[in-house]
């Protein structure tokens, strides 16, 4: 960076964005060149709408950034509450962000090819990473299969929070049974990025797999995942 440009930086950020040169303001420059123009500060300046006293709402949005290492998927984990800590978020703030996280947290999702079919852990790992990995709580999902390992439905089964959710190996089995489901995968995420089972997810694998046996279904796989990793008990010869 050029020293002239060092030295009008930090003016920049203090002053209002409407002082800013037009083609340099987020919103100007999302409507003339599109969003994927816009850095991640920018975009974020666009949501925060405004600045404060000190800084512009782009420097805000920078200083929030600064805050998680620029990792967006850090980011996506703050709660509400946290998000209002930072100088220059408040409630309203805090909202429009978590929204806009979450929006691209289910575009993800939705973008995966449609899939009816389970032939392995892979598979399963497609479907639910883009969907758990970045949470900032525990979740625990069910897959319920046909015979043939169709597809017949996925449903949330409980959610807890950063430490571990339960698992009630009744309320899985009923839908199953009432859904005619030959086979059940269980799938839950770590937010603490590890994926390996715990003592209790080991223990809590071998109960509904007892509990599903009585009744003749299978549990085909119990998948831990997690932004980097993902753990298969089926894999591992853990079932």
């Amino acid at each position: 960076m050029s020293l002239r440009l060092m030295e009008e930086w930090p003016n920049k950020a203090r002053r209002p964005i409407r002082e800013w040169n037009e083609q340099d303001r987020p919103r100007e420059k999302l409507m003339s060149r599109g969003a994927s123009a816009l850095t991640d500060a920018e975009l974020l300046g666009v949501l925060i709408g405004s600045g404060t006293v000190e800084c512009s709402a782009v420097e805000i949005g920078r200083r929030l950034l600064d805050a998680v290492g620029g990792d967006l998927v850090e980011l996506g984990r703050k709660s509400l509450a946290e998000l209002q800590r930072f100088n220059g978020i408040g409630l309203a703030r805090g909202v429009s962000i978590a929204a806009a996280l979450e929006l691209g947290r289910r575009r993800g999702a939705a973008e995966r090819p449609a899939q009816d079919y389970i032939a392995g852990s892979r598979d399963i790992v497609a479907i639910f990473q883009p969907l758990l990995a970045d949470l900032p709580h525990e979740e625990v999902w069910a897959m319920l299969l046909s015979r043939s390992k169709r597809i017949i439905e996925r449903f949330r089964v409980s959610q807890g929070g950063i430490e571990g959710s339960v698992i009630d190996p009744r309320v899985v089995i009923r839908r199953a049974l009432d859904r005619n489901a030959s086979g059940i995968v269980l799938v839950h995420n770590h937010p603490s990025g590890n994926a390996s089972p715990s003592g209790e997810d080991a223990e809590q694998t071998r109960k509904l797999q007892r509990a599903a046996g009585y009744f003749d279904i299978r549990l085909l796989d119990h998948v831990i995942v997690s932004d980097r990793e993902s753990f298969s008990f089926a894999e591992r010869g853990l079932l």
